[in-house]
């Protein structure tokens, strides 16, 4: 069974990294587009899909699927671990801040310029090299 959920953990992994990368890449393009136009009504049901239908579900699943191998690995006392889930928190924060900004977008409300948005869309790309440095290379 560990193989299995090591593997779900690992798709699930990959399906939330790829949303956290296109979303505000998707927010660039957003921008550009203007809001009231066709273009920002697409964008509108993009984001929302990818979020709904893709990102939610990956990131439970991360979450649900990494804490059950670390307490099968009985890894919770290991300071690569603490080092891991902080970085995964974050993450989540990142998510959780791409969400909102869904919704300001679905609203018309947004302030922020696509410039702003290509710098966010680096944050989830150092998380993610902290995070496989960590798995991978155990450096603590």
């Amino acid at each position: 069974m560990y193989l299995w959920i090591k593997a779900l953990h690992v798709i699930s992994m990959v399906a939330w990294m790829a949303g956290m990368l296109y979303l505000p890449r998707l927010f660039v393009y957003h921008v550009e587009a203007g809001p009231r136009t066709p273009q920002s009504e697409t964008f509108k049901v993009m984001e929302r899909r990818l979020l709904r239908a893709i990102m939610n579900p990956a990131m439970i699943a991360v979450w649900i699927t990494g804490l059950w191998l670390a307490y099968e690995g009985g890894w919770f006392r290991d300071g690569w671990l603490h080092g891991k889930i902080l970085l995964v928190v974050l993450l989540s924060g990142c998510h959780g801040f791409l969400a909102a900004s869904t919704r300001r977008f679905a609203n018309d409300a947004n302030v922020k310029s696509s410039r702003y948005f290509r710098v966010v869309n680096e944050i989830p790309t150092v998380l993610l090299i902290g995070i496989v440095i960590l798995v991978i290379v155990k450096p603590f």
